[in-house]
C-alpha cells in the first residue's frame, strides 16, 4: 500500500509564505507525477501545481508566480512553495500521486494506482 503524508500548512498572514511537503512511501517502483489541489468551504476541488518524473510543471492560473512545485524523485517527495499569499489561497490542500507503480508480494505483483494525502489546511487571515 501506499501512503502520502503531508505537512507544513498553518496559519499565514496575507503576503506571507508557506511550504507544504508530501513524501509518499511503500513499495513504490515509481511515480509518474505529483501534485497539490485544494479545496476551498463550498467549492470543488481544483488542481493548484504538478510536477512529472520528467520536470514538467503545471500550475493554475491564479498561483502563477506565487507558488513553485518541485519534487525530489530519491525521497518520493514533492513540495509547494507558496509566496505571497492572498486569503482566497484558503483552503485544504491535498497531495496526489499519479500512476504510481508499486510491485509486492512474492510473485513481486505489479499495481498502477492513484493516491491521495489526508489534507493540509491553509489559512490567510489578518
Amino acid at each position: 500500500q501506499v501512503q502520502l503524508v503531508e505537512s507544513g500548512g498553518g496559519l499565514v498572514q496575507p503576503g506571507g509564505s508557506l511550504r507544504l511537503s508530501c513524501a509518499a512511501s511503500g513499495s513504490i517502483v515509481s511515480i509518474n507525477a505529483m501534485g497539490w489541489y485544494r479545496q476551498a468551504p463550498g467549492k470543488e476541488r481544483e488542481l493548484v501545481a504538478a510536477i512529472t518524473t520528467g520536470g514538467s510543471t503545471t500550475y493554475t492560473d491564479s498561483v502563477k508566480g506565487r507558488f513553485t512545485v518541485s519534487r525530489d524523485l530519491a525521497k518520493n517527495t514533492v513540495y509547494l512553495q507558496m509566496n505571497s499569499l492572498k486569503p482566497e489561497d484558503t483552503a485544504v490542500y491535498y497531495c496526489n500521486a499519479d500512476r504510481v507503480l508499486t510491485m509486492s508480494g512474492a510473485w513481486g505483483t505489479r499495481r498502477v494506482g492513484n493516491y491521495w494525502g489526508q489534507g493540509t489546511q491553509v489559512t490567510v487571515s489578518s
